[in-house]
């Protein structure tokens, strides 16, 4: 007897983190990436400050310091697109500069979609960092609507096709080693 099955995206267990938590959120940044094809490493800004979004979010400096200090880089996912069912490595560095936050990523080229994602950024295609956060303190402008985030739950930072931030691209790409020559066998 087939009782029915469950189809669709399932929830994120990051979802209902605290009763009276906001729902998390996602903003995108003004992403400058660079990539090492030879073990997948890349960097770039994951967030800048100063800077509004398209949903009017504008991210204070200072607000990753307590997520940097309590996890660290390793506490910090990297994912696909936000899907927490797709990690696709490990960050290796987050810090805060004066301009923003500054992330420096490792993909795991053993996996599939993360040897994708690495020639969808040589090619160009796919070059936008976004995050996945809570908002724990934040100020509204009620005439402008504007909302400054003083303090941010970072939980994760993906790679993405469509960023928040229309000039969250990519601007640099290391060069692909010369054909013929594999990159993982060197």
């Amino acid at each position: 007897m087939t009782i029915g099955s469950i189809s669709g995206r399932l929830p994120s267990p990051l979802a209902g983190i605290g009763v009276r938590a906001p729902a998390p959120s996602l903003c995108s940044a003004d992403a400058t990436f660079s990539t090492d094809p030879v073990r997948g490493e890349f960097e770039g800004y994951a967030s800048l400050f100063g800077v509004m979004d398209l949903g009017r979010d504008v991210v204070m400096p200072g607000a990753f310091r307590d997520t940097i200090e309590r996890r660290g880089a390793p506490g910090v996912k990297l994912l696909w697109q936000h899907d927490p069912g797709q990690p696709l490595g490990v960050w290796t560095s987050i810090e805060e500069d004066g301009r923003g936050l500054y992330v420096r990523g490792a993909l795991d080229l053993q996996q599939g979609k993360s040897r994708e994602a690495l020639s969808l950024m040589q090619k160009g295609a796919l070059d936008g960092l976004s995050i996945g956060y809570r908002t724990e303190i934040e100020r509204k402008d009620p005439s402008t609507g504007l909302r400054r985030l003083e303090r941010i739950d970072l939980w994760e930072i993906s790679l993405v096709t469509f960023p928040l931030l229309p000039q969250a691209r990519v601007r640099s790409v290391k060069a692909a080693p010369p054909p013929g020559r594999n990159p993982y066998f060197m």
